[in-house]
């Protein structure tokens, strides 16, 4: 089994879970993290003691987005970002490319990076009471590292823009109410809710279940593939703006931020 800083791996019955461990700041995703995720299902695919990959959080939530501290870092030394930026495609098509299905537990909020994330697992079952969405416009980014891609293959180009270009969150019901995730659960259903998913799948033919996941997951490779270096590209160019900047300095002071109205000052 591999050893992570920021991620927790168990294996128990041919089901390998991943969780993220960073709890003290609710599981916020800082560069080591991102790093470590992309190997981390890099090696779930290779691993012949398993055949079921679970994605959860440690603790109370499921993922809080990108980290206040790397944000802030981002925004002051743009430059720190492109190391982020070329793992974020390689994060993605590991997970993509993973022919073991993968379920999310999400057993509290998914926002940003955690909702993406959430949203790349083949199954998602999510606690009631949470919240999922991606903020990314909310502090004056394009939404390019992954949400392009998998909003829209989940609930329609028209919903996705809604919620992407807006960045409110959705409440576990209601995403599961327009198909956005697959179940809403109350906690103490959680955990037997995703196992007994597990055990019809492990009970199921396993090179029949891998081979049509790979199947499925062709068009998402496909749409990926389309949109995610513009989509980097593009989050790359909104890091080194002057709304990217407003938005860390209000969070910082704890205020709104005021945006201005030029979309190429910089």
């Amino acid at each position: 089994m591999r050893n992570y800083s920021t991620l927790a791996l168990t294996r128990k019955d041919r089901i390998l879970t991943i969780s993220l461990n960073r709890p003290d700041v609710l599981n916020a995703v800082n560069l080591e993290m991102h790093d470590e995720l992309a190997e981390a299902f890099h090696f779930a695919a290779i691993d012949d003691q398993s055949d079921i990959v679970i994605l959860t959080g440690a603790g109370r939530t499921f993922c809080a987005g990108t980290d206040a501290e790397q944000l802030a870092r981002n925004a002051a030394e743009p430059e720190r970002f492109d190391h982020e930026a070329r793992i974020a495609k390689r994060l993605v098509f590991a997970i993509l490319d993973l022919d073991k299905p993968l379920i999310c537990r999400m057993n509290g909020n998914a926002l940003g990076l955690g909702a993406t994330l959430a949203l790349l697992c083949d199954v998602v079952y999510a606690v009631e009471g949470a919240k999922i969405g991606d903020p990314h416009v909310c502090v004056g980014l394009v939404a390019g590292d992954g949400a392009a891609a998998i909003w829209a293959q989940r609930i329609g180009l028209g919903r996705a823009k809604e919620y992407l270009l807006t960045g409110e969150p959705l409440s576990t019901k209601h995403a599961e109410q327009i198909g956005l995730i697959n179940h809403c659960v109350i906690p103490s259903q959680l955990d037997d809710a995703v196992h007994s998913f597990c055990v019809r799948l492990l009970h199921g033919s396993t090179s029949a279940v891998r081979w049509t996941k790979v199947l499925l997951n062709l068009e998402l490779k496909r749409v990926a593939h389309a949109v995610m270096d513009a989509g980097i590209a593009y989050e790359s160019i909104t890091i080194r703006s002057a709304d990217h900047r407003e938005a860390v300095k209000a969070i910082q002071e704890k205020r709104r931020p005021i945006f201005c109205r030029d979309p190429l000052k910089p």
